[in-house]
């Protein structure tokens, strides 16, 4: 019986509730169209702040994983001159000491440590930009100087002054090229 006595209070409170809610509700048409019209627009405005976050989540998920992708191009690049100096140190040494017993050690040494450089270039998707032959790619090479040329399409890369390198899909450096011209 106690539940019966609990009930009706509640029953009763419950009524009255609505029995408010009642006069408190709009009485005209307008009133309900005006109402559900605000909605509508809150709807529209919070999907478009859900919108919205979709974005800016998917917009910091990229830039972090091209941080992370990117985070070693400022030591890759200063890597670049460690291996033009090395290039240039090998292709200094003449044939004719290439061969001498005395030399043979160091010779090998830095033909060992520029496969090394390159293997470890590999590894980091550091590439050398394809230059001798190419047509010139303004986003891959920097031409220094037109050389006329008779065997060579106008535009075409005749010489590499110094190697380019990309860095996965990012250029690191431009390849420094002469370009050949229609000859005189």
């Amino acid at each position: 019986m106690s539940d019966i006595e609990v009930t009706e209070p509640v029953n009763e409170e419950l009524r009255e509730d609505i029995a408010e809610a009642a006069e408190a509700a709009p009485a005209s048409e307008d009133a309900l169209a005006a109402l559900r019209a605000e909605v509508e627009d809150l709807r529209q405005k919070a999907l478009y702040a859900a919108a919205e976050t979709q974005n800016v989540r998917r917009r910091l998920e990229k830039e972090k994983a091209d941080a992370a992708a990117y985070a070693s191009a400022g030591f890759a690049r200063d890597m670049l001159s460690v291996a033009d100096n090395l290039a240039r140190a090998l292709a200094a040494i003449p044939e004719e000491l290439r061969g001498d017993d005395k030399l043979k050690g160091l010779v090998t040494g830095l033909d060992a440590t520029g496969r090394e450089l390159e293997a470890v270039f590999s590894r980091h998707g550091i590439t050398r930009v394809e230059a001798l032959g190419q047509p010139l790619d303004p986003h891959r090479h920097q031409a220094m100087v037109e050389l006329p040329s008779a065997e060579a399409e106008p535009g075409t890369i005749v010489q590499e002054m110094q190697a380019g390198y990309m860095l996965k899909d990012r250029l690191l450096r431009p390849a420094l090229v002469a370009v050949a011209k229609a000859a005189d």
